[in-house]
């Protein structure tokens, strides 16, 4: 790949500021509040050293313009903040995705922080992809996703399945019927329930990368054992 490619590509991270209460309700109802929260926080601090790694424009967007000085403060120098605007998970990806282009970006990848295995060749991956395709979706094993990116602007996206089993499917489907042509990656999985961190846990073992290494100890300092 050319070195100019990924560095025009934008990655763009989805994020919510973490706090009790805020997000991974699914893990607290199944713990506590603030354990749910410690790991958000730490998942986020994975997401924001994959924004750190890659070479090309990068930008924070947080769920809610208040934070958007918190989100310039974890965030890169050299990142754009943007906020998200009102709406479900698919409006807010268009308004975003309006206003990066309207300044000027073309290539841009969505990623969250709930899939801290994913890493810059993986990322690069997906680069190459969006080279070959006008969409590329990264299938999460849960049938979501986790990265999803375009070359051209979004379809309506408002009213896609999100936050269910149906929504990668739907969301390839819906992109083919608007004339976009979709590239397809195998995403890994989401750590959004109590069951998938054991499963992090073992497959973290050999990630080297400071961030991935200190969520690991985390976890294992909470009493999660590996599967």
């Amino acid at each position: 790949m050319p070195a100019h490619a990924t560095a025009q590509t934008t990655l763009v991270l989805f994020c919510r500021r973490p706090a009790p209460g805020i997000g991974k309700q699914r893990i607290a109802a199944a713990s506590t509040q603030a354990f749910a929260a410690g790991l958000g926080e730490r998942l986020l601090a994975t997401a924001l050293e994959d924004l750190s790694a890659w070479p090309g424009p990068i930008v924070i967007a947080p769920a809610e313009p208040a934070d958007l000085p918190w989100a310039r403060e974890q965030a890169p120098e050299r990142a754009t903040a943007i906020a998200q605007p009102g709406g479900n998970l698919g409006e807010r990806l268009e308004g975003v995705d309006r206003t990066l282009r309207s300044a000027g970006h073309t290539a841009i990848l969505y990623i969250g922080s709930d899939a801290p295995l994913l890493d810059f060749a993986f990322h690069a991956r997906a680069r190459r992809a969006l080279e070959m395709a006008d969409v590329v979706l990264a299938a999460a094993e849960d049938g979501g996703v986790t990265l999803m990116g375009s070359r051209l602007p979004w379809p309506p996206l408002a009213d896609l399945p999100w936050s269910t089993t149906r929504l990668g499917d739907s969301l390839d489907r819906h992109c083919r019927a608007h004339g976009l042509s979709v590239g397809r990656l195998d995403g890994g999985y989401d750590c959004d329930t109590l069951e998938a961190l054991p499963r992090l846990v073992a497959d973290l073992g050999g990630d080297t990368r400071p961030a991935r290494r200190a969520l690991l100890a985390w976890l294992t300092a909470e009493g999660i054992a590996p599967a």
